[in-house]
C-alpha cells in the first residue's frame, strides 16, 4: 500500500502533469469506487479546472475551487497521463478524465480498492476530523506533548496504534517497522509503557524516516511507480523491512519477522527488546 512518501511523490508528479488543466469529460468503468452521487460526480467535474493537487495523510486532494476531489489510492491505485489518441487498452483503467489539452488522465487500480469522493472545499477540515486523522508528520504540526499524552493512557501495542493514523498520519507497514527500529522500540510494546525518552525518539524517527522516504521518491517494493512512471529508491535504504535473516545494521543480530495484527513485522531482537514486568 502506498504510504505517505509514495503519495507525496505522486502528488508532486501530478502537479507537473495536470495543474491548471481543464477536465472536459469523465468516464467511469467501475462506479463502486466513487463515494459520491455518480451523476453529480460526472456533471460537476466536467468543465472544472484542476487548480492544484495537495495531500492530507495518504489522501490526494484535487483542488477544483468550490469542491475538492478526494482520492485514496489504497493498495495499488495509480494515475497515468496519455495523449488521448494513444491511450492503450487496459481492463484496469477505471476512471478517465479527458483534458482540454488533448490528454487523458487515467486512474488505474488492479485491486479496485481505491476511492474517490467530491467534498465541498470549505468542509475538508470537518471531513478529516470525522476520520479522526492525526497531524502531519512534520515538526511544526506533530506535537510531542500531545503524542506523549495519547500514548501514556493507551494499552494498545505500538505498531498497530501507529497504523491507525490517529496519532500521526502517513505510516504504513513498511515505515512503521523502520521508525520502530530507528527508535529501538519493539513493535509489540504496549504504548503506555513507553518512557518519555522513547516517545521523543519515536517522534523524531517518524519525522526523519518519512522525510527521507519523500526525498528518495518512496519505496518500490512491488508495483509502485510515481505519476511520472518512475520507481522510488527508498527500498535501497531500508534498515529492517524485508531484511529477515540479514544482520541488523546497528548491532549485527539477524533481523526477525513475525505476525502482529495480521501484518508481517520486522525487528531486531537485540536492539528492540520487549519489556518484561
Amino acid at each position: 500500500m502506498p504510504e505517505l512518501p509514495e503519495v507525496e511523490t505522486v502528488r508532486r508528479g501530478l502537479n507537473q502533469l495536470v495543474r491548471g488543466k481543464k477536465i472536459t469529460s469523465v468516464t467511469l468503468d467501475y462506479p463502486r469506487m466513487i463515494h459520491s452521487d455518480l451523476s453529480e460526480f460526472k456533471d460537476f467535474l466536467t468543465g472544472q479546472t484542476i487548480f492544484d493537487v495537495t495531500r492530507r495523510g495518504k489522501y490526494l486532494l484535487f483542488d477544483l475551487g468550490q469542491k475538492t476531489l478526494v482520492s485514496h489510492l489504497r493498495m495499488e491505485g495509480k494515475y497515468l497521463l496519455f495523449e488521448t489518441d494513444k491511450v492503450p487498452e487496459d481492463k484496469h483503467f477505471h476512471v478517465r478524465f479527458a483534458l482540454a489539452s488533448g490528454e487523458t488522465l487515467i486512474y488505474q487500480d488492479v485491486r479496485k480498492f481505491g476511492t474517490m469522493e467530491l467534498i465541498d472545499s470549505v468542509a475538508l477540515s470537518d471531513f478529516f476530523t470525522r476520520k479522526k486523522m492525526g497531524p502531519e508528520p512534520i515538526a511544526a504540526e506533530f506535537d510531542l506533548k500531545t503524542f506523549e499524552d495519547k500514548l501514556s493512557v493507551s494499552q494498545k501495542k505500538i505498531k498497530p496504534y501507529l497504523l491507525e493514523q490517529t496519532l500521526v498520519v502517513g505510516l504504513g507497514n513498511i515505515y512503521v517497522d523502520e521508525v520502530l527500529w530507528c527508535a529501538m522500540i519493539h513493535p509489540s510494546e504496549v504504548s503506555g509503557n513507553l518512557k518519555r525518552a522513547q516517545v521523543k525518539r519515536l517522534r523524531d524517527a517518524i519525522i526523519s524516516v518519512l522525510a527521507e522516504g519523500v526525498k528518495r521518491g518512496g519505496s518500490t517494493i512491488r508495483s509502485y511507480k510515481n505519476a511520472l512512471g518512475l520507481a522510488g529508491t527508498m527500498q535501497d535504504y531500508l534498515k529492517v523491512y524485508g531484511k529477515t535473516g540479514e544482520p541488523c545494521a546497528r548491532c549485527g543480530t539477524p533481523i526477525e519477522k513475525y505476525k502482529l495484527g495480521g501484518r508481517g513485522t520486522h525487528f531486531c531482537p537485540h536492539c528492540q527488546k520487549l519489556k518484561k514486568f
